[in-house]
């Protein structure tokens, strides 16, 4: 087998946790052989680490398996994971929890189904290689296999609850009825209440041999240390925006000025931009909202505070909103500061261009601010109808 190199950077930041790492190929990056085991804890690389958390184990990449080309897990900026786990996969090293992080639509859900494909295909390509042909590769796609337990906060509500918890445990204690693992998959996991998340920690600490669990999150910064210290991390970015729309051009059939706008509305992230093509509805719901921030820089505070009660009524959809509009001001404030970083909300660069010449930076800044803040307090589950008043008053008049 000829030695492979594959080129790789590696950043890795000190939290309360221990050391986190998040793994990207730039072209610039040094080149690290694979040719033969590399104990990432005990290598002297300033920009090699890798993506797990390390406190508590060594992380050794082996000799790359000759996979099958053709077929991958179709993952678009996250290679790079589906390379580690492949490897994990064939050389018996699979961890017994993980932990996905990225911004939502970044495509956390999609990593740990083909994941749980990997290690429950009775017919796999090559080891970590699914066909994604069989029932079971069907099932666990559409979320409806036996051995796959998917838990969230409820419809309509805010908080994964203990007793969802405590009712997975359950079935993590049985045999698996079907495939070789039972997976369970938590999702949006910095919805937990504390209780549940405290229930969970000693499957953590000691799981069963055929089970593996796999959290979702915005960030490891948004779980208790505990549940983190027992999980390999793994911190998924954003597609470069190019890349993206290339890939919406030739893997659906997307117009290349369609592309180019869903590329940059989503920042990136492959499963908002599919959400976005798939969903008429959710587009204009989009620009709908742009359109509603424009109304309120020229508004009166009756008004305002009239949409500010309107929308306290429905905290799921203040949360996407207010999204929205940070999205918004930041591209404002990257234009008043003449960056050449690409605008999200194409569609909208004149009233971008407006408002960046019209208001000063520090006013922008405090806007995007006082955004932030706001959205902060909706994740605390603090009075809404009050932090949206007073963001009415932060807004800036045009």
């Amino acid at each position: 087998m000829k030695n492979v190199t594959t080129r790789f950077a590696v950043s890795s930041t000190s939290t309360g946790y221990g050391q986190v790492f998040a793994l990207t190929s730039p072209d610039e990056s040094p080149a690290i052989p694979l040719s033969a085991p590399t104990s990432l804890a005990r290598t002297n690389l300033p920009k090699f680490t890798s993506p797990f958390n390390l406190t508590q184990k060594s992380v050794v990449i082996s000799p790359p398996v000759c996979y099958n080309q053709r077929m991958s897990w179709n993952l678009l900026g996250h290679e790079w994971a589906e390379t580690l786990l492949k490897e994990q996969i064939a050389h018996s090293t699979l961890g017994h929890a993980y932990l996905l992080s990225g911004a939502e639509g970044v495509g956390r859900r999609t990593l740990a189904l083909r994941l749980a494909q990997a290690i429950n295909c009775p017919q796999p390509i090559a080891p970590g290689e699914p066909c994604r042909a069989c029932r079971t590769c069907r099932q666990i796609e559409a979320m409806q296999h036996p051995d796959l337990s998917i838990v969230q906060a409820e419809e309509g509500g805010s908080t994964l609850k203990v007793d969802q918890v405590r009712e997975l445990l359950y079935s993590l204690s049985l045999r698996p009825y079907d495939a070789r693992y039972r997976v369970a998959l938590l999702l949006r996991f910095e919805q937990a209440h504390n209780s549940a998340a405290n229930a969970l920690l000693k499957t953590l600490e000691e799981p069963p041999s055929n089970v593996v669990i796999i959290l979702t999150a915005d960030s490891p910064e948004s779980l208790l240390p505990t549940i983190v210290s027992r999980c390999s991390v793994l911190r998924l970015r954003p597609a470069p925006l190019d890349k993206l729309q290339k890939w919406l051009e030739q893997e659906h059939g997307i117009p290349v000025e369609r592309a180019r706008a869903l590329a940059h509305l989503s920042g990136g992230r492959t499963g908002q931009a599919l959400r976005l093509q798939g969903s008429p509805e959710l587009y204009a719901e989009y620009a709908s909202r742009l359109q509603d921030l424009q109304k309120l820089l020229q508004a009166g505070q009756v008004q305002r505070f009239a949409y500010a009660k309107s929308l306290s009524e429905k905290r799921p959809q203040a949360r996407e909103l207010l999204q929205v509009w940070l999205s918004f001001w930041r591209d404002v404030l990257l234009t008043s500061l003449g960056s050449r970083a690409p605008l999200v909300n194409l569609d909208h660069a004149p009233a971008i261009q407006a408002l960046a010449s019209g208001l000063p930076p520090e006013t922008i800044q405090r806007t995007l601010e006082a955004h932030q803040r706001t959205l902060d307090i909706i994740e605390r589950n603090a009075n809404l109808r009050l932090a949206l008043e007073v963001l009415m008053l932060d807004l800036p008049r045009a």
